[in-house]
């Protein structure tokens, strides 16, 4: 079940309504379990039994966590949970991949591999690292063991963010279902606003970016160097607004019942760094891969060498959660080597002295080469292989003739988001946040409202980070 599908609409108004009229907590709470193991059996009933499992597992796992004080029992239980949980999102996501990338190897010998059909449970690699969050979080104990299965279930089944994040902390999700959540004038509001917004950029620009982006990729040698520039810009907003949108309702669904769900985009287009980059976009996961895979292995603690492994280590990972692909893992060391090369440089004392020039010619040229960085890496991101990512590339700083095509919201689009980022940036006001006690913001919400149902798309347009 899509957050732009009519179903939702239906389900969501069902279970508000409930809220609305039902204030006892652990009824809330039953209602809530019971909705979000529907919504997510909603898309194939069968891989719910995945979600309990985890979530009886670490559940369990948290638990005796909580009562063992022997080091090596509290890792052995540690083990269970990785290996029981990575164990899950290895078969369903990554068999086939690695499979067929170690029988190219072992062609020259006559050994096959048998690769099996396999179907990717929506919202694995999400509700995996959620509860993987939990059981490591219990392991150092920064936070006690969850003592209700009920609400640690809730925890790690919870209808808005389940699919596709943002990935909510154990910390701050679960102390929120011990009081009975506030359904107020103001939390409905925001929570509608919220969904609106992220509503109009997932079906009206997301989607309408798509009807130009998906032909291109599918057949991207034919044609010429200023279209490819503008399907790669196109891309680039389009991965934006489609998951910024989801995340936007996320929230707002999950406001509009009560419950504070973090950001999970802070304008990463205005980025001058990757290191600032990486600050803004999918905080959630960024966050995740820091505090559960940089800093384990070292950080920045054990020298400039072992810092740049690290961060070349936990950006490799951070491709291959999004997805079994040679292109995904690629991505993410090339924005591992991004950022190694920007922390490099940000400890010269070039950089230094650099800073201390212009700062606003400084900051452009910061900015202008960031967003080529992250272009380049949505190239790689999106291509079907390398080949057609490096000749899209190569079309990009080599001119060649070829189709020439230049639609106009794809146009308009570019340089209405770049005026909008460009006043954001400037700090020329708040208006494009649509303030709710500004005259122009249910106006400018009706419209957006409007243009969705004018604009609704016919077939299935399922949200872009679903598929990882």
């Amino acid at each position: 079940m899509l957050f732009t599908q009519l179903e939702f609409i239906f389900f969501f108004m069902i279970v508000f309504g409930f809220f609305l009229v039902v204030r006892n907590n652990k009824l809330r709470k039953i209602a809530l379990l019971a909705s979000s193991y529907y919504f997510y059996a909603y898309w194939d009933f069968r891989f719910l039994g995945l979600v309990i499992i985890s979530t009886v597992v670490d559940y369990l796992v948290g638990q005796l966590l909580a009562i063992n004080t022997n080091d090596f029992r509290r890792k052995l239980l540690l083990a269970v949970s990785l290996i029981i949980n990575l164990g899950i999102l290895g078969v369903f996501k990554y068999y086939n991949f690695f499979v067929s990338s170690l029988q190219h190897l072992l062609e020259p010998t006559g050994f096959h591999l048998v690769s099996l059909d396999i179907i990717l449970p929506i919202g694995i690699s999400f509700y995996t690292f959620k509860t993987l969050s939990y059981t490591i979080e219990v392991y150092r104990r920064t936070i006690p063991a969850c003592k209700s299965l009920f609400d640690y279930a809730l925890f790690v089944a919870f209808f808005p963010t389940v699919l596709a994040g943002p990935i909510i902390r154990a910390s701050h999700f679960l102390p929120q279902l011990k009081k009975t959540s506030i359904v107020s004038k103001k939390h409905i509001v925001l929570g509608l606003q919220l969904f609106i917004v992220g509503l109009f950029k997932k079906v009206f620009i997301a989607d309408r970016l798509a009807l130009f982006v998906d032909p291109f990729f599918l057949n991207a040698e034919v044609y010429s160097s200023a279209t490819t520039w503008l399907a790669v810009c196109a891309y680039t907003l389009q991965i934006y607004f489609d998951f910024a949108g989801y995340s936007d309702m996320a929230i707002g669904v999950s406001k509009m019942i009560g419950y504070d769900v973090n950001i999970n985009f802070d304008h990463p287009y205005l980025s001058k760094s990757i290191i600032e980059f990486w600050r803004r976009w999918h905080i959630s996961l960024s966050t995740w891969i820091r505090d559960y895979i940089y800093i384990p292995l070292g950080g920045n603690r054990k020298g400039k060498i072992r810092t740049y492994v690290n961060l070349l280590s936990s950006m490799m990972l951070c491709g291959l959660w999004h997805g079994a692909a040679w292109t995904f893992v690629f991505w993410g060391l090339f924005h591992g080597i991004a950022l190694s090369i920007n922390r490099f440089l940000a400890n010269t004392r070039k950089a230094q002295e650099a800073s201390t020039g212009n700062a606003a010619m400084s900051s452009c040229v910061h900015w202008i080469v960031t967003i080529l960085i992250v272009m380049i890496g949505w190239v790689f991101f999106r291509s079907k292989n390398f080949y057609q990512a490096i000749h899209i590339i190569g079309k990009m700083f080599f001119p060649e003739p070829g189709v020439s095509w230049y639609p106009p919201f794809v146009i308009f689009l570019l340089f209405g988001t770049g005026l909008i980022h460009i006043l954001k940036a400037l700090e020329f006001g708040d208006f494009h946040n649509l303030p709710i006690k500004a005259w122009y913001t249910p106006a400018m919400l009706f419209c957006m409202l409007w243009l969705v149902l004018i604009f609704y798309p016919k077939g299935f347009n399922p949200f872009i980070y679903f598929q990882f």
